[in-house]
């Protein structure tokens, strides 16, 4: 088996928080949700004494992400609208917005609805509703929530909204969503412009703004090539909101952008804020996009969220088995990364089982030990999960439901 880059074998060595080879002291107990709830009441359990796989962040990591991302945004004169696609937790949300964020994005108005019934109001919702049912839950949400936002990229949808609005009687706030690329939201130039001042005339909907998300320039491999991708993309959608503003239609909101490009997005005329998600987790494919100072592994955010798995096999040379395949991981490429085992390769490909397999490990491992995995990809990792588990030194000091868990709709 041949080694991992090495600049991914330093970073697996010395990263999430300085942790090295993992040692697991016996027994191991295998503590439920239910009771780790009931434990950390009194005393915080090891994380190393969960049921596996569980799926667990360092806090001390994931606050330094999120102070990390509100400090170079403030410097940069934008805010943070954090997407809670990545997370769909309210606790994670909750301290995102007491860090100083505007709002909170959400992919999915099922997504919207969980987190709002846990007390998150500033929601933007960056996907249109089209079926009418969705039309009318949104507008129901926004009924109990004035500060729900939501996107709209077609002038039929847009009529649809305003109906609805009156039906319920509301004014609805909007935005447009003009696309970056060919996945979503309406050409920009003169089809966005007409789109805009069409929501102006329609009586039941207030435009806030516009929406312009490139998702393909976060992974883009290399500084400066992701630098010139993001701006060459938003340019466009710049271009539209100055004609917007020549039109006399709001512009408040210029919201898009994301982990990869956070700190570049702010050199697009009248952007307003950025709408990052994973940088507070971080995962496998973020770390290989290449960082500002040209050092191949993305540094401005730590790993801060892992999987915790169980050794059940270790009977064949120079190769694991874990409790943890697709069903807890579920991509597979790029691999999970072993903390403090540079030089394991984990194949996730099976449904229920992990495959490591390597030429030389920190230590040995005996079965029922415990084995550690930065995720490949943390937003599907986590809608596979009841709760997260929140670790600092390594014990559990809280268990956060995920709100939206499974909310696709």
């Amino acid at each position: 088996m041949a080694h991992a880059p090495a600049s991914r074998r330093r970073f697996l060595s010395t990263g999430l928080t300085g942790a090295a080879a993992i040692w697991v002291p016996k027994p191991v107990h295998g503590y439920t949700a239910a009771e780790v709830r009931a434990a950390i009441a009194d005393v915080g359990i090891s994380k190393w004494d969960l049921d596996t796989p569980a799926l667990c962040v360092d806090l001390d990591a994931f606050e330094r992400n999120i102070a990390a991302l509100q400090a170079r945004v403030t410097r940069n004169g934008i805010a943070a609208r954090p997407h809670a696609k990545t997370h769909k937790t309210a606790a994670i949300a909750r301290r995102q917005l007491e860090a100083g964020a505007i709002g909170i994005c959400t992919a999915k108005l099922s997504e919207a609805e969980a987190l709002f019934r846990e007390g998150i109001e500033p929601i933007c919702m960056t996907t249109g509703n089209l079926a009418p049912g969705k039309i009318r839950r949104a507008m129901q949400l926004r009924k109990a929530n004035r500060h729900f936002i939501q996107a709209v990229d077609e002038p039929g949808n847009a009529r649809d909204l305003s109906d609805a609005a009156r039906e319920a009687g509301v004014t609805a706030d909007v935005v447009i969503d003009v696309a970056v690329g060919t996945r979503t939201g309406v050409p920009a130039g003169d089809d966005a412009l007409a789109l805009a001042r069409l929501v102006e005339t329609l009586p039941h909907l207030r435009l806030r703004g516009l929406l312009a998300y490139d998702g393909g320039a976060q992974h883009v491999d290399g500084f400066a090539a992701r630098k010139a991708r993001a701006l060459s993309g938003l340019a466009a959608a710049a271009a539209t909101r100055e004609a917007m503003v020549r039109a006399g239609l709001n512009t408040e909101i210029f919201s898009g952008g994301g982990t990869g490009t956070y700190s570049v997005d702010h050199l697009t005329p009248g952007f307003t804020d950025v709408q990052a998600g994973s940088y507070v987790f971080m995962d496998m494919q973020y770390l290989a996009i290449g960082q500002e100072d040209g050092a191949p592994v993305y540094g401005d955010f730590t790993p801060s969220l892992t999987v915790v798995a169980t050794v059940m096999n270790n009977r064949f040379p120079n190769r694991l088995t874990t409790d943890a395949g697709a069903k807890a991981l579920t991509l597979n490429i790029p691999r999970a990364g072993v903390v403090g085992e540079p030089g394991m390769d984990y194949n996730a490909g099976s449904d229920e089982f992990g495959v490591i397999t390597f030429t030389e490990a920190a230590r040995s491992y005996r079965i029922g030990d415990r084995i550690e995995m930065i995720v490949p990809h943390c937003d599907p990792v986590v809608n596979l999960y009841d709760q997260i588990y929140a670790i600092r030194n390594d014990r559990v000091e809280a268990v956060w439901p995920v709100t939206a868990r499974g909310k696709s709709q």
